[in-house]
């Protein structure tokens, strides 16, 4: 029989001391794993769902897009629209405007010489010279 030395048996211990070293840190090691992969099931769900959601913005934005054209469109017409209402009464100013002008001036005119009393007749109250 050969002897065993005190390196062996120090050799010996320090290896059992390494493989429940080993074992102790195997056990959150293995937990980190299944976190790991929870997470990654996490990230793939997450990302399946957010692909349909971003293809309805894409559509929600496009739609807008092609509203706020045709409200530029309406509001140009708008705009066109109130600048011919705009020369539109500037003519019809221009042309009706003066002979209405003429017309109620010289209605005043007519008024102002049939209300006055004609000459020679008395007006009553007053004496004459």
């Amino acid at each position: 029989m050969e002897s065993v030395s005190g390196g062996d048996i120090a050799g010996l211990i320090a290896a059992g001391v390494f493989a429940v070293l080993v074992a102790l840190l195997a056990v959150p090691i293995l937990k980190l794993g299944r976190v790991l992969d929870e997470l990654r099931g996490s990230i793939r769900t997450l990302a399946d769902g957010a692909t349909p959601l971003m293809d309805e913005v894409t559509a929600t934005v496009t739609t807008a897009h092609g509203e706020l054209k045709r409200v530029d469109v309406i509001a140009e017409n708008v705009s066109d629209t109130t600048a011919n209402v705009s020369a539109l009464s500037s003519l019809v100013a221009a042309t009706v405007g003066s002979p209405l002008v003429k017309v109620a001036a010289f209605s005043y005119g007519v008024r102002s010489a049939l209300s006055q009393p004609q000459r020679g007749a008395r007006r009553p109250g007053r004496r004459s010279r």
